[in-house]
């Protein structure tokens, strides 16, 4: 006889559960990088790897971005501040998969540039002693996937 599974939980509520933070927190070190996408002033679709992404509360991402005229920045400021960010893992015990979206922010004060760049993994603060860089700030609208067994449907 066939045992029935059951559907996996589903998250809707869009808050950042603590083992999502800490899932990407420690990703760098974890030998694991998130994508962050965006789009160009000529309309089109860039994509790169961000050491740094860091849960920044319940509902927001964090990115310190070393180059305060890249391209990143330069969206934000143009008037294109959507970004998604894509983790993925695959493993034969563990999987998890997620899609985070949201509008990316510059934030200016010193106690958000101190929290995101101490916040940063090391090996990113080495590469930006002299903090030159910039804290983006990433209101999440929505987190998607599948991560710890839990179907991840979460929208503001």
């Amino acid at each position: 006889m066939a045992t029935q599974q059951s559907a996996p939980p589903v998250l809707t509520e869009l808050k950042l559960t603590p083992a999502l933070k800490d899932t990407v927190n420690t990703a760098l070190e974890r030998g694991r990088m998130i994508a962050v996408a965006y789009v160009s002033a000529e309309g089109r679709p860039e994509l790169s790897f961000r050491g740094s992404v860091q849960a920044y509360s319940d509902t927001q991402l964090a990115i310190w971005v070393r180059n305060p005229s890249g391209g990143i920045l330069a969206a934000v400021r143009g008037g294109r501040p959507h970004i998604t960010l894509l983790y993925g893992e695959m493993r034969p015990d563990y999987k998890a998969f997620v899609t985070f979206r949201g509008r990316g922010r510059i934030e200016s004060s010193e106690a958000a540039r101190r929290t995101v760049y101490e916040r940063s993994p090391e090996v990113e603060r080495n590469l930006d002693k002299e903090r030159g860089g910039v804290p983006l700030i990433i209101d999440l609208d929505s987190v998607e996937g599948f991560f710890g067994g839990t179907v991840l449907k979460m929208r503001r």
